[in-house]
């Protein structure tokens, strides 16, 4: 959309740059263009001026000469033909004496990104390579680069790739570092630069000249070495030593990512770099970047992988600040569940439960998810903490609580006692999806402990017509069964209406499959059923957190210093769905009998009839020492 009042303004500033007296005055003449260019900024489309601008830029003055190139640079694309005109003006400024006027116009002849001009920009680049300036050495290396990616189908003659080999040895650290940059462009299909011994050992040797981009981007670029005998390993590494410690973290995350990469088949000497790299690491996590601080902490977590105790004695150091922004505590979190011990338990569970109440409810939640996975080594300490937050009667923390409860009872069934005397009266502070559902996987699996079950599940099926998730009626139509198969006599009369409405009323195809599936299910038998439903309650080889193995470095090395540990956090991920547990693979007995009778058509398939589930023997149950009929009493429609 065009500036408010943009075109009065380009005519007055036409008039300005084409009147002689402003031209005469260097002054007002730059000042003039100095307003073209505040006016470009404001987002008035100034395009119309650039024949001027053309004649502007052929003077001595430099400061005059930016400001042109900027606007020429900006438009050059929507004018290539009146591009032509200035490519003069350009090709004689690359012969100036002064080395700013002429790396300025090697920099903004390759900026114009026409196509048409390559032929013009071609030998002044080429003669740029040889300048005694450095800084026009520096322009003219990358200018090449651009030159390729302009053009990235074409070839660059060989004559000047060896050129830029040779620039390596520049005595120029920024010259060389540009010539790494430009090589890797220029033959990214053949690879990239090719990197032998020679080139090695003096791109090590030069690193210390170069700033910390400079020293980030030739380490990089050795990864791909690999050395030829262990000597000469080893005085790599010697070289790359006081590296390790650097005091800029994008130098130290380089070295250590060359140290992990040549000294694989090592792993004393990984070890030993970790250990190296932890002083730095933790300096970072307090630098004043909040970019920094995560960044750190993600790779901090990767460490912890194969040194699992690395950086016990600094827990405290990954305690969250009431400032820092909610991804940085959630990541803290989670690197202090991996750092608790015996010693420091108490006092990382008293830190994690301030941080339950906090007004952010994703830092809330990820501090109850937190004190859950401490559970599995300290449950007695951590469910205290989780029962006492249902207190506060909190939907966001009622809901990760139970969650993290159901969480904790599928790794250590032993907790389950605790938890089903917990549950009593949460279902009415629970509004949110993912709560409800664990609660009601807590009570299908857990129902003959929880007095209250049948009557919570009954006011649920009460409002199924009105629920909108199916999630929850999945979920519901799952505890009902299984509710059933402990405690038949209260809940046969409410599992017959959930299955009369699911099966007949239900527009959801996945909710009326399974609900028949479980009406089929019932005509195998109660032991089927039971076989079926009643699978295993918990999944212990999920482990404790205290005395896991640890991973051999290898199995990260390749990310680190890259996104992906920004990506993915660096502890064991929770199920993505918050359902059921079950959702971890199990290799159950297979049995052919159940299978064939589950895929035998029952006798009303294949036609629309109006079937009496009441006429339907089903097994019976015994309860309370006295046989019942397992009967629904209702007429349901079939397909």
């Amino acid at each position: 959309m065009p500036y408010l009042g943009g075109e009065e303004t380009v005519r007055e500033l036409r008039r300005a740059l084409s009147n002689p007296n402003v031209q005469s005055d260097p002054l007002r003449y730059r000042n003039t263009i100095l307003k073209v260019i505040r006016t470009m900024s404001q987002g008035v489309d100034v395009s119309g001026l650039f024949s001027e601008m053309v004649k502007a830029c052929a003077t001595v003055d430099v400061v005059q000469k930016k400001l042109v190139y900027v606007f020429l640079c900006s438009y050059a694309t929507l004018n290539p033909e009146l591009s032509l005109l200035v490519i003069n003006t350009l090709r004689k400024d690359c012969q100036d004496p002064n080395p700013m006027v002429r790396s300025l116009a090697l920099r903004n002849m390759t900026n114009l990104r026409l196509p048409s001009l390559v032929e013009y920009v071609e030998q002044p680049l080429t003669a740029g390579l040889r300048d005694r300036a450095a800084c026009v050495r520096r322009v003219a290396v990358l200018g090449w680069a651009k030159l390729h990616n302009l053009h990235p189908s074409s070839e660059i003659d060989a004559a000047v790739v060896n050129e830029l080999y040779s620039l390596l040895r520049d005595p120029d650290p920024v010259v060389m570092v540009n010539c790494l940059r430009a090589l890797e462009e220029i033959l990214k299909e053949e690879g990239g630069i090719a990197i032998n011994k020679p080139i090695t050992h003096h791109l090590l040797n030069r690193l210390k000249e170069c700033d910390i981009w400079g020293q980030s981007e030739v380490l990089r670029v050795l990864q791909r070495y690999r050395p030829q005998s262990e000597d000469e390993l080893f005085d790599i590494l010697s070289l790359l030593d006081s590296f390790l410690v650097s005091p800029h973290p994008p130098v130290m995350a380089a070295t250590l990512s060359l140290f992990l990469s040549i000294s694989s088949n090592l792993p004393v000497i990984s070890l030993a770099a970790l250990e190296r790299v932890s002083g730095p690491l933790l300096a970072a996590c307090g630098s004043g970047s909040r970019e920094m601080r995560f960044a750190a902490v993600c790779h901090i977590q990767l460490l912890l992988r194969s040194v699992p105790g690395l950086l016990g004695p600094h827990y405290k150091r990954f305690f969250c600040g009431y400032a820092e922004p909610a991804y940085i505590k959630e990541r803290k979190m989670q690197v202090l569940v991996e750092l608790v011990n015996d010693e420091n338990v108490a006092m990382i569970l008293d830190e994690l439960k301030g941080y339950c109440t906090d007004v952010n409810t994703d830092t809330a939640q990820a501090a109850i998810s937190a004190i859950g996975r401490i559970g599995r080594s300290y449950s007695d300490r951590c469910l205290q903490i989780l029962t006492g937050l249902l207190g506060l009667k909190q939907d966001h923390i009622t809901s990760a609580v139970v969650q993290t409860m159901r969480d904790l009872v599928w790794v250590c069934p032993q907790c389950s006692d605790t938890v089903c005397l917990a549950l009593d009266g949460c279902e009415e502070t629970l509004q949110d999806i993912q709560g409800r559902q664990a609660l009601l996987w807590l009570l299908g699996v857990y129902g003959e402990r929880i007095s209250t079950a049948p009557y919570t599940l009954e006011v649920l099926i009460d409002r199924v017509r009105s629920e909108a998730s199916l999630g929850i009626k999945m979920e519901l139509l799952t505890a009902t069964m299984r509710l059933f198969l402990c405690r038949p006599a209260e809940t046969q009369d409410m599992l017959g209406r959930l299955l009369h409405y699911c099966i007949e009323e239900e527009t959801d195809m996945c909710v009326r499959d399974q609900a028949l599936l479980y009406y089929r299910l019932l005509h195998c038998g109660i032991e089927k059923t039971r076989e079926v439903l009643q699978g295993r309650r918990s999944d212990p080889s999920l482990g404790v957190l205290i005395g896991r193995p640890a991973k051999p470095v290898s199995q990260w090395a390749r990310c680190f210093n890259t996104l992906e540990p920004l990506s993915q956090g660096a502890v064991e991920a929770e199920s993505d769905s918050r359902g059921s547990p079950e959702h971890v693979t199990y290799n159950s007995k297979p049995n052919a009998d159940l299978s064939d009778t589950l895929s035998c058509k029952l006798p009303f398939e294949g036609k629309r009839s109006r079937i009496n589930l009441s006429a339907c023997p089903l097994p019976e149950v015994d309860v309370g020492g006295k046989a019942t009929k397992a009967l629904f009493g209702y007429s349901i429609l079939l397909n």
